[in-house]
C-alpha cells in the first residue's frame, strides 16, 4: 500500500515509517527541513520537504506521492506553545484534508487525543461526546480537536486515534523531556501538563504502541478510537512512578480533580486486535528507569 505520512520525523512518526516500511508498504514521509528528509530516507522511506501551513507545497507532495491512505501525526509541540499547536490542528489538518481531496485519497488516519472528552464519572469510551463545556483555556484546545477530527471526517474513512498521554523516546514524558525538566523546578521548561499529585485521572500510550496503532489501522473502519493503556490511574499514583523513573522527587499528594479528568478505555482498540506492549504505565515507566 501506498502511505503518505505528515509529521513524520515526530516522535510517533518516527516510530511509525520503519513500522511501515517493514511490513511493505511504499512510504512517503514529511519533514520541514533537510537534516529531517534525510532521517526519513534512513529510514527506508521517501523524504517530502513540506510545511503543514503551506498548503500549495503539501498539495504537491501529496499528490506526487499519490497515495491510498495519508497518515495524519502533525503537532507543534516543541515550545509548549498550545496556540500553535491548534493551528496545527486547525490549519494544518485542513490542508492536509485538502491536499488529499486533490489527490483522489479517501483514507485518513488522524492522531487526536482522548482527554477532550466531556465530565463524567469513570474513564471515557468512544461514545461520550468531546466537552462542549469547558471553559477556556481548555475550550480552546477542544475546539481544535473538535476542528482536527470534523475535518479529517470530511474524507471518506477517517480513523482518529485518540491517544492517551504520550511517554517514551521523544515525548515530554521521556528522561530528557520537559516534564523531567518542570518536575525538577526548572522555571524556563515549557510544559502543557501538570506536576501536581492530585486525584485527576489520566491516560497514558508507551510511543511505540502509539505507532502501532497507526500501523494497525490502515484496515480499521472510521470513527473515533481510544489508543490508551488498560490503566487509567490517577495522579497520585502514577506521578510518583514517573517521578522514580526519571530520578526526581515526587510532590506529595494533595485532594481535588477536575469532572473531565477521567481517562480513557481501550475496549474498541482491544477489540480490533491492537494489543499494546506496555499494557500498563507502571511497567513503561520502570522500562524507561531501567534505560537511563
Amino acid at each position: 500500500m501506498r502511505v503518505f505520512v505528515a509529521g513524520a520525523t515526530g516522535a510517533v512518526g518516527s516510530l511509525l515509517i520503519p513500522m511501515l516500511v517493514a511490513a511493505g508498504h511504499e512510504v512517503t514521509g514529511t519533514s520541514r527541513t533537510l537534516a529531517g528528509i534525510e532521517r526519513i530516507r534512513s529510514l527506508g522511506a521517501t523524504g517530502a520537504q513540506a510545511d503543514a501551513l503551506d498548503a500549495d507545497r503539501l498539495r504537491h507532495a501529496v499528490c506526487a506521492a499519490a497515495p491510498e491512505v495519508v497518515i495524519h501525526q502533525l503537532t507543534d509541540l516543541a515550545g509548549a506553545d498550545g496556540a500553535a499547536n491548534g493551528r496545527i490542528r486547525r490549519e494544518g489538518t485542513r490542508n492536509l484534508v485538502e491536499a488529499a481531496k486533490a489527490a483522489g485519497v479517501g483514507r485518513i488516519i488522524a492522531q487526536s487525543i482522548s482527554w477532550a472528552y466531556a465530565p463524567g464519572e469513570g474513564p471515557a469510551e468512544e461514545v461520550v461526546p468531546l466537552d462542549s463545556t469547558a471553559a477556556q483555556p481548555r475550550a480552546r484546545m477542544v475546539d481544535a480537536v473538535r476542528a482536527l477530527e470534523e475535518t479529517a471526517a470530511e474524507l471518506e474513512t477517517a480513523v482518529l486515534l485518540r491517544y492517551g498521554l504520550l511517554y517514551g523516546p521523544g515525548t515530554w514524558h521521556a528522561p530528557d523531556g520537559a516534564f523531567a525538566a518542570a518536575l525538577a523546578g526548572d522555571r524556563s521548561a515549557r510544559f502543557l501538563g501538570s506536576t501536581v499529585a492530585n486525584d485527576a485521572v489520566s491516560s497514558f500510550v508507551h510511543v511505540a504502541d502509539a505507532a502501532g496503532a497507526a500501523l494497525a489501522a490502515l484496515d480499521w473502519p472510521g470513527g473515533p478510537v481510544n489508543i490508551v493503556d488498560d490503566e487509567p490511574a490517577p495522579a497520585h499514583e502514577w506521578l510518583p512512578a514517573l517521578a522514580k523513573a526519571l530520578g526526581m522527587p515526587a510532590p506529595g499528594a494533595v485532594a481535588g480533580r477536575q469532572e473531565w479528568e477521567r481517562g480513557a478505555l481501550n475496549v474498541l482498540a482491544r477489540s480490533r486486535g491492537w494489543q499494546p506492549e506496555w499494557p500498563t504505565w507502571r511497567s513503561g515507566f520502570a522500562a524507561q528507569r531501567d534505560v537511563l
